[in-house]
């Protein structure tokens, strides 16, 4: 809901440090790599309790996510980049929540579990939605320039970042975070289950 909102303020910076990391020929895919090595780095200091000292490597992991594909921009785009980078945000996604449960495994578990189904409902549908678009040729840039058809929804890429940010800074409250996160999630998968319906029935 917010990635419309935020792209517009992000993207120039962004383009501008991807321009001169691509002239210095750093590659999109290699930054994507980098991203997801901080994103795990993050699950594990979390998994180790200290959630506040992940919020660094979280956070820079964040911006290699989005200088990935402004590299990629100013080289050249590539089917496999982009499926590179939306697998290492899958896994990212993935292990953030699990890295809680291991904190506590009795009093975050079954808040983790559910978090994590919405998740998989929730990317099930939005690369389903994706797969559709493709097949009907239908485009958008709402979300920047993508290499797959980004469906929005009521939860996006900022809001999930601005949650892992949440319960890093109140980690005791995971499980009633979790439980309304993973409740919009599931809310969210609805609306874009309805949204294909409307659209591709025929």
């Amino acid at each position: 809901m917010l990635d419309r909102h935020i792209r517009p303020l992000i993207d120039p910076p962004l383009n501008r440090i991807g321009c001169r990391m691509a002239a210095r020929g750093i590659s999109a895919n290699s930054v994507t790599l980098v991203g997801l090595g901080l994103g795990l780095v993050a699950a594990l200091v979390i998994a180790l309790g200290a959630p506040l000292l992940a919020l660094v490597p979280l956070l820079a992991s964040r911006l290699a996510d989005g200088l990935d594909g402004a590299v990629a921009r100013a080289k050249r785009q590539t089917d496999f980049g982009g499926y590179l980078d939306i697998a290492a945000d899958f896994l990212f996604y993935g292990m953030i929540p699990l890295a809680f449960v291991l904190i506590d495994p009795a009093g975050n578990g079954a808040a983790g579990a559910f978090l994590l189904a919405s998740f998989y409902v929730n990317g099930t549908t939005f690369l389903g939605f994706a797969i559709l678009a493709e097949k009907h040729g239908h485009r958008t840039t709402a979300q920047g320039q993508k290499s797959l058809y980004y469906s929005n929804g009521i939860l996006e890429g900022t809001e999930t970042i601005l949650f892992f940010v949440l319960l890093c800074l109140f980690a005791p409250y995971f499980a009633p975070l979790a439980w309304v996160f993973g409740a919009l999630c599931f809310l969210t998968a609805a609306l874009r289950v309805r949204a294909a319906y409307r659209i591709y029935v025929n």
